[in-house]
């Protein structure tokens, strides 16, 4: 097949410009609720804003797959783009943040990762490390199929994938959920009949400890679904053609 570097190239340009557009969004945020800089615990957010955030999330990852739908020549790697532009935006979301605040002080500081469907925590540079696999395996994905539209993840791979993938988020969800066992159980934190009360309680959190061990676990399973793609697609490359 047709090699793809133009395509990359625009990718590449079209996720950085998202990362910007990302962390302008918080800066005007952080203004607003955090003039003396962003810190735990959370500041209350106003109804409204609060759910436009959720809905910009969601957005955020709707464009994402968009142009990954846009750009791939077949479904692995339009999979494969989508990850890529998902990992570029958040690895330049965090770099214009830095350029434009002065934050993250360092890889280790805690942020909030994401909302949905509740919230996400953990230190920086998790979401560095998660982002450099997303990408590594969509350029991989590229590579195999400029030689072959064949090219694909197959069920032992995406297996490895997706679980690393949980155990991943697990890591991130850990802590949060935890304390807010102290108060609600399980069901009840996904419960939309108590948001006020659990958007009281959880004004309260401050992050102690990032299950690094569990995020290692996850991590190490993406790793060797990402090995397992490389070794089996270099293997048929190599195949003498007959």
């Amino acid at each position: 097949m047709e090699n793809n570097s133009k395509t990359i190239i625009i990718l590449i340009i079209f996720s950085i410009a998202m990362g910007f557009l990302e962390s302008a969004v918080v800066v005007y945020l952080r203004e607003i609720y955090y003039p003396n800089g962003f810190t735990f615990p959370l500041q209350p957010i106003d109804g409204p804003v609060a759910f436009t955030e959720i809905l910009r999330e969601a957005a955020t990852l709707i464009m994402l797959i968009t142009i990954g739908m846009l750009t791939g020549r077949t479904k692995t790697e339009r999979f494969g783009f989508f990850i890529m532009a998902f990992g570029i935006w958040d690895i330049f979301y965090y770099v214009f943040l830095y350029l434009l605040l002065g934050w993250p002080e360092s890889l280790f500081t805690w942020d909030i990762l994401f909302l949905i469907p509740t919230t996400w925590v953990g230190p920086v540079l998790g979401p560095v490390i998660n982002s450099l696999s997303m990408i590594a395996l969509a350029l991989l994905i590229s590579k195999f199929t400029n030689y072959s539209p064949k090219a694909h993840i197959n069920r032992n791979e995406w297996l490895l994938l997706i679980s690393g993938s949980l155990v991943v988020i697990i890591s991130y969800v850990e802590d949060y959920i935890s304390y807010m066992l102290g108060k609600f159980t399980f069901w009840e934190i996904f419960h939309p009949g108590r948001v006020d009360e659990l958007m009281e309680y959880a004004l309260d959190y401050v992050p102690i400890d990032f299950s690094w061990w569990i995020f290692i676990v996850g991590q190490l399973l993406i790793t060797a679904g990402i090995v397992l793609f490389y070794r089996r697609n270099s293997l048929i490359l190599n195949e003498p053609s007959t």
